[in-house]
């Protein structure tokens, strides 16, 4: 485990509690890329446990889909060459009040570098069926809506 992801529990809190000052609602997105052999892409954070749809916040005066587009490949190295489609919006209240993420799916992409340094551990392709013991219940949930034929929670 790395010293980011055992600091984290106790700078989370604090993270929170400036974000609640400056803002008083919060954007995501998460993006699902799916290779040739319908593989997921999925990302371990530095600070965070498990695996995740590569994502991030919407910067101010960012539209969601480039915010998609940015994260996908700041955090894999993956090159959107096709305009991401929305999939769904779900609302994080469980984890941050006023927070809401939106999931892309980008149909077509290239490789090239990533540009965040320091904050993925790893990257790696994985079958929807067959996912990681340690992959993100929020993962494990988009996935089974999108692959699974399960109804899309509004809950993130």
């Amino acid at each position: 485990m790395t010293w980011r992801a055992r600091i984290e529990p106790f700078t989370r809190p604090v993270f929170f509690a400036v974000s609640r000052l400056q803002r008083g609602m919060t954007l995501g997105v998460r993006t699902v890329a799916i290779d040739g052999e319908g593989r997921v892409m999925l990302v371990k954070h530095t600070y965070l446990y498990g695996w995740w749809l590569p994502g991030g916040g919407v910067d101010r005066g960012e539209d969601c889909p480039a915010a998609a587009v940015r994260e996908l490949r700041e955090e894999t190295g993956l090159v959107a060459t096709a305009p991401p489609r929305l999939i769904s919006v779900h609302s994080n209240e469980r984890f941050f009040r006023g927070d809401h993420v939106l999931v892309f799916a980008v149909d077509a992409f290239t490789v090239g570098e990533r540009t965040s340094h320091g904050e993925i551990a790893e990257i790696g392709w994985f079958h929807p069926d067959a996912l990681p013991d340690d992959a993100h219940r929020s993962t494990r949930d988009r996935l089974a809506e999108i692959f699974g034929g399960v109804s899309a929670s509004p809950a993130w």
